[in-house]
């Protein structure tokens, strides 16, 4: 007898630990503010965890007027496809890609006075997008609410005033639904005042709840998607190319090129609007440009193609893959475009006309009036020689060196490209500059 009492008491506990192991994890994220492209890695991260950790269920807190719709459909995917059991706990509002994303879930709570739908898609201004871009989100919205077995038609009508559900709205306004109409519809599963309610509700209170937040390079990948950002980007890339072709050797602005152009792609590919081929696309035009100023004398076919691929990588890289691209995707790229376009214009004629006028540029060059006890004057066969005639010891691009006076001294043409061997002459001395021209 008293060993039945003990195996049963054994076996109670056996259940009580299964059930409370059975409620194991439950992990939280935010939904909230604008819908990016930078928000989709995130809720990626938090679905791969959960099923990585064999989770009880996921809740996605959702507070959003909506935003991208190639970021919804990609946050979409990763919640259809994850196999925890995933709630939209719905906190105020779900508007627009942010009904999208709840539709995915499994389970869709929402808090007294919430609301969700008005779907349709929209540009900038807030004018409707092609009928196309429509149609696409209009079958997003009737797919996914059929494959979570909810209404396709109110689904549908949050997108096309035209549809129309009887007892709901006329045919000219769009679905959007408050938490009890989502109820009656069979949009939403439940109305639930708070998150603690919500964990008690499906005997989750237990769970050991994760709580997620965006880590720092999500934070930095989101910041570097911001159009400012990218065309601040753009512009340090242009600047710091134009400036290396016109100075010898490799120093700061070419590295911060470099640097520029790694953040620009490498958040780009994170985040689906970048690909190894616009990155090769970018290569082959600076080899196009580096060949035509360093091999072919002159600016033809080879620099045109050259910057005309640079600049057209530029653009792709700034366009998700999204079936779907619309004018007002294609638009917000230009304006970025151009207004890096424009920055690099700006800046570059600040340098040329300002900066040679600037204390920190007379520190970096020779002047005139350095008086010879200084020890710092060049020697007197380089002085006065202009007018005098030599052979340029480099090719000249427009600077590099040439033989004069059968001393080598640092030069620069007026502007056009000198073979080396040709027979030049000195036209000007400025301070530590000599220009020549070829004769």
């Amino acid at each position: 007898m008293k060993l039945k009492k003990l195996l049963l008491i054994l076996i109670s506990l056996f259940i009580l630990t299964n059930l409370n192991l059975a409620q194991g994890k439950v992990y939280v994220a935010e939904i909230e503010g604008m819908i990016d492209l930078g928000l989709a890695p995130y809720i990626q991260r938090v679905v791969n965890e959960a099923e990585e950790n064999s989770a009880s269920a996921v809740i996605f807190k959702i507070n959003t007027f909506g935003g991208r719709v190639d970021a919804a459909t990609q946050i979409k995917d990763a919640i259809i496809n994850c196999p925890v059991e995933t709630f939209a706990f719905i906190d105020k509002r779900a508007i627009s890609a942010g009904a999208l994303i709840s539709l995915s879930c499994d389970k869709i709570i929402m808090v007294p006075g919430a609301s969700i739908g008005a779907t349709t898609v929209v540009d900038q201004t807030g004018s409707k997008v092609s009928e196309k871009s429509q149609s696409y989100m209009r079958a997003e919205m009737r797919a996914t609410a059929e494959r979570m077995g909810r209404r396709t038609d109110i689904a549908e009508g949050m997108v096309d005033e035209t549809v129309t559900v009887e007892g709901l709205v006329d045919s000219t306004k769009l679905i959007t639904l408050t938490s009890k109409e989502a109820i009656k519809y069979g949009i939403a599963d439940s109305i639930i005042s708070d998150f603690d309610s919500l964990l008690i509700v499906n005997n989750l209170q237990s769970a050991d709840i994760i709580d997620l937040k965006s880590n720092w390079a999500e934070d930095l990948v989101r910041f570097l998607n911001n159009p400012i950002v990218t065309s601040i980007l753009m512009m340090i890339i242009m600047v710091g190319v134009f400036t290396e072709i016109k100075t010898p050797g490799w120093g700061i602005a070419g590295t911060g090129a470099v640097i520029a152009l790694a953040l620009f792609f490498g958040s780009g590919i994170i985040l689906e609007l970048a690909s190894v081929l616009e990155i090769v696309i970018f290569a082959i035009g600076v080899i196009l440009l580096v060949v035509e100023i360093f091999v072919i004398p002159g600016f033809g076919i080879f620099g045109a193609v050259g910057i005309i691929l640079m600049v057209g990588s530029l653009f792709l890289g700034l366009i998700s893959d999204f079936p779907m691209v619309d004018s007002d995707m294609i638009a917000m790229a230009v304006i970025q475009l151009a207004g890096a376009f424009v920055l690099s214009g700006l800046l570059i004629f600040t340098l040329l006309k300002f900066l040679p006028k600037t204390a920190m540029w007379n520190k970096l060059i020779l002047n005139k009036n350095i008086d010879k006890k200084s020890g710092y004057t060049a020697e007197e066969s380089v002085k006065d020689i202009v007018g005098k005639s030599g052979k340029a010891h480099t090719d000249l691009r427009p600077s590099g060196t040439a033989m004069i006076e059968k001393q080598r001294v640092d030069v620069v043409t007026t502007g056009e490209f000198i073979k080396r061997g040709s027979k030049i002459k000195v036209v000007a001395e400025e301070g530590s500059k000599v220009v020549v021209e070829k004769i």
